[in-house]
């Protein structure tokens, strides 16, 4: 998994970074909110109990995340391409 991981970085660079930080954020989002729905602390304490739980959470599913993003990128990166490529201009050697 390693080696496809940094190959996806090399190729992609900031897309791949991009799509693990938007995965991280969600997972992160869903788990906090998900244990505020099930469970209402009380005061800063309870709230930082939450958050911690949720972060952990997210921990633990970082090779799915990771997987995730090896999956994902790839097709990302050819979506970005063809949209940038019909935004390009043409060379003007080639009008």
């Amino acid at each position: 998994m390693r080696a496809t991981l940094k190959q996806i970085m090399a190729e992609y660079g900031a897309i791949a970074v991009g799509i693990y930080l938007v995965i991280f954020s969600l997972v992160l989002a869903s788990a906090w909110l998900a244990m505020r729905l099930g469970w209402t602390p009380t005061g800063v304490a309870g709230n930082a109990g939450v958050f911690t739980a949720a972060y952990l959470f997210t921990k633990v599913t970082q090779p799915l995340r990771i997987g995730a993003t090896v999956v994902l990128t790839p097709i990302v990166g050819r979506l970005w391409n063809r949209a940038t490529a019909r935004n390009r201009l043409p060379a003007e050697g080639n009008q």
